[in-house]
């Protein structure tokens, strides 16, 4: 079985996050869903896998709401359950940073089309920066990004505060997975007085799908949070699997095998086998 997974978000007020987050849940239960869905006042965010008609009816059933009408999911397969069971919860904030600022209904970034991406960052007064994390990166980035070394999204702030001047960085583009942790950090180099900020509209994911590789600047695999660890252009499945020992993403077995038998390669961040 081909499962359908779909990922995204929208940063709108939510005031009744709880109430909300029961009716997803009995949509979810109700046609066999499963994955991450997180609500917050700030939004929602969520990847969630099913049949076809599974994940159709869960993002008509989004739309009918008001604040989702506008909602535009990423949509990939699977050829294997990518995840093991549902999980619908409420929290502070969509994607963690906890920095005050970042509040992109208040003010964002200038969204950027896969199409227009190529572009911009081959303009030599813009500075490109992946908001992933380190091990993220490390599967795959866009030519001559600068890669904040972060071990997860709240550690930021402290790269922008220690690297960056809006003076000397007077153009910035921003890319991460699915477009939500570019487009809240876009909101606070914006309150910190940065002035021209840019992000991938949709995300690495949305430009793996459009641009063609032929055209594309991407370089390697993107990682994704679920079983399938990367995709690749068009978001055919990667070539990474999950370190058995620490979990770090490395190339899969030479043999093609997912499981990481002993003629794999080395795992970068622990050695172990």
């Amino acid at each position: 079985m081909t499962y359908s997974v779909s990922a995204f978000y929208k940063f709108v007020a939510i005031a009744d996050p709880e109430v909300l987050r029961s009716a997803i849940e009995d949509v979810c239960r109700q046609h066999g869903i499963k994955g991450t869905i997180l609500l917050a006042h700030e939004g929602i965010n969520g990847t969630v896998s099913g049949s076809d008609g599974a994940i159709a009816a869960l993002e008509n059933s989004l739309r009918t709401d008001a604040r989702f009408a506008s909602l535009t999911p990423k949509h990939s397969t699977a050829s294997a359950e990518p995840f093991q069971k549902l999980k619908v919860k409420v929290k502070r904030e969509i994607v963690t940073f906890g920095a005050l600022g970042a509040d992109p209904t208040v003010k964002a970034g200038t969204y950027v089309a896969p199409e227009d991406w190529n572009q911009l960052i081959a303009a030599p007064d813009v500075t490109i920066i992946d908001t992933r994390n380190a091990y993220e990166v490390a599967v795959g980035t866009f030519k001559g990004a600068i890669d904040p070394g972060t071990r997860a999204f709240n550690d930021f702030p402290e790269f922008v505060a220690k690297e960056l001047d809006p003076q000397r960085h007077r153009k910035v583009a921003m890319f991460c997975t699915g477009g939500i942790r570019c487009e809240k950090a876009s909101a606070y180099l914006l309150s910190q007085g940065f002035e021209q900020v840019f992000h991938l509209e949709g995300g690495i994911l949305k430009y793996l799908e459009t641009v063609p590789e032929s055209q594309s600047q991407w370089q390697g695999e993107c990682f994704v949070f679920d079983e399938r660890v990367a995709l690749q252009h068009g978001l055919g499945e990667g070539s990474h699997a999950l370190c058995p020992d620490c979990g770090y993403p490395v190339p899969q077995s030479l043999d093609g095998n997912r499981d990481l038998e002993s003629n794999s390669p080395r795992c970068p961040k622990c050695a172990c086998y």
